[in-house]
């Protein structure tokens, strides 16, 4: 095929994909005191790189995705869906150990107690031919952190390819399955679910290259830091539609401001406000990822905060 011809991409989604099951409570807890709770129980293309993928998708962004599904009818589900949203899949391998399977028990006021099966995730190898030349027909190459995606790193990193990690709830800077990322990301995103956003940025910052950090702070906003800027917070973005599911609100938030930011040109601040309104609205979608943000309901919600 010609170069001309060849079809580039404006992301590549490097992560974890498979089947969630969330347990919605009708309680305001689990009652162990008994063998049986009635909830309602609903499954969707879950985990990190089913949402950033099919947020980018949603989003009208040409998306291509590297990760693995079983040869089950899981996979056969997450195939469909990605068909249906436009995804490439020429890097979606197979995991022999088979789709990864997670179960998210919700409260009612939207809060999550994740079990999160990864399945092969700690053995797999992904055909590093492929994905070299997957990521060099990309713009942007967004990591989640499953152990197999670490050797793409290099590969992204010589290709020149915008390097963008989400490391999730990290709990100790200094862990070593996080450093390689670390270490190759040009954008980092984080939670600050288990320390102060400063202290993050401020770790993370002695300990790799990136030139901005985003801690998600939930329902408290979230805080930028860039190398020349220093830290900056900002409050949450209002929106009339109550929170009932945050599963995937922190792969939004990374979509959102990574596609604002490096793929349409929007400065910093701004996308910041972008990447939060994504956010919020997946925090209105109840076990869901077929129905995230569209562009023109990000630019109206965006429109009302200028």
């Amino acid at each position: 095929m010609a170069q001309s011809q060849t079809p580039r991409f404006d992301v590549v989604v490097i992560g974890n994909v498979g089947v969630d099951t969330c347990v919605y409570l009708y309680g305001n807890d689990i009652d162990f005191s008994v063998e049986a709770n009635f909830s309602q129980n609903l499954d969707y293309v879950g985990q990190a790189g089913g949402f950033a993928s099919r947020g980018y998708a949603q989003l009208g962004k040409r998306t291509a995705f590297i990760g693995h599904v079983g040869d089950d009818f899981c996979g056969r589900f997450v195939r469909e869906e990605f068909a249906r949203d436009g995804i490439d899949m020429t890097g979606l391998f197979v995991d022999p150990a088979g789709t990864c399977r997670s179960i998210n028990f919700m409260y009612r006021d939207g809060r999550r107690k994740n079990f999160y099966d990864g399945k092969g995730h700690m053995t797999l190898r992904p055909d590093e031919s492929i994905c070299r030349d997957i990521l060099a027909r990309a713009r942007l190459a967004h990591f989640n952190i499953p152990n197999w995606a670490r050797y793409l790193l290099p590969i992204a990193k010589d290709l020149g390819v915008t390097l963008a990690c989400d490391l999730q709830d990290v709990v100790s800077v200094d862990d070593d399955y996080r450093q390689d990322f670390i270490r190759y990301a040009d954008i980092l995103f984080c939670s600050a679910v288990n320390h102060p956003p400063h202290v993050l940025i401020e770790a993370l910052f002695r300990r790799g290259g990136a030139q901005l950090i985003i801690v998600g702070m939930g329902a408290q906003g979230c805080a930028l830091g860039s190398r020349d800027g220093g830290v900056r917070y900002f409050s949450p973005v209002p929106m009339d539609a109550p929170v009932v599911d945050t599963n995937g609100a922190g792969d939004a938030l990374a979509v959102g401001f990574l596609s604002s930011y490096v793929l349409d040109g929007y400065t910093p601040e701004q996308a910041i406000w972008r990447g939060q309104i994504a956010a919020r609205h997946t925090c209105t979608l109840r076990a869901s990822s077929s129905h995230l943000i569209t562009p023109a309901q990000l630019q109206q919600h965006y429109e009302r905060l200028r």
